[in-house]
């Protein structure tokens, strides 16, 4: 196969699995969200939420972001303007990304949207590229920040949002 060819092809993979990263969220459905990343994976959400990059089982990472994105009535990831540098089996990939979070309450705005860019490194699986470290930047938010927390709240109380078909 002509390399120029092989490369778009390895380009097209790394792209598909990167929107399902943001289509498993938004239609809560956590298989497809736990098929995107490697067994073992580093997230680095620190511009977001403080504190270290760490190190952690992917099941334990989709289980943290179902256990705060559930809670919300709706998400919409948006990803967009890919630059993808494929070197042999890894590859980087930077992504814009614009997050919509919604929930209805009585404590503010019930919208927060986050902007930024999402760098991942992959790793070529059997068959698909596999996000193995994850990393957000966020450049700008606007709304209510606090509707985190809420829906945290609302998950752990049992009410999370219903998977879309």
């Amino acid at each position: 196969m002509d390399d120029r060819l092989e490369r778009f092809l390895d380009e097209q993979d790394v792209i598909r699995s990167i929107l399902r990263y943001g289509s498993g969220i938004d239609m809560r459905d956590w298989d497809l969200y736990r098929q995107v990343f490697a067994d073992e994976l580093e997230i680095d959400f620190t511009s977001w939420s403080g504190g270290q990059p760490t190190k952690m089982a992917a099941d334990q990472w989709v289980q943290a972001v179902r256990g705060t994105l559930s809670g919300f009535e709706g998400t919409q990831h948006t990803l967009t303007n890919f630059v993808v540098e494929i070197d042999g089996d890894a590859a980087r990939a930077v992504v814009y990304m614009q997050a919509q979070h919604y929930l209805p309450n009585g404590r503010g705005d019930s919208t927060l949207t986050i902007g930024g860019y999402y760098t991942h490194d992959l790793v070529r699986a059997e068959t698909d590229w596999k996000i193995r470290k994850a990393r957000l930047t966020v450049t700008w938010t606007t709304g209510n920040r606090h509707i985190f927390e809420l829906a945290r709240e609302r998950f752990a109380n049992g009410l999370e949002g219903a998977k879309r078909e």
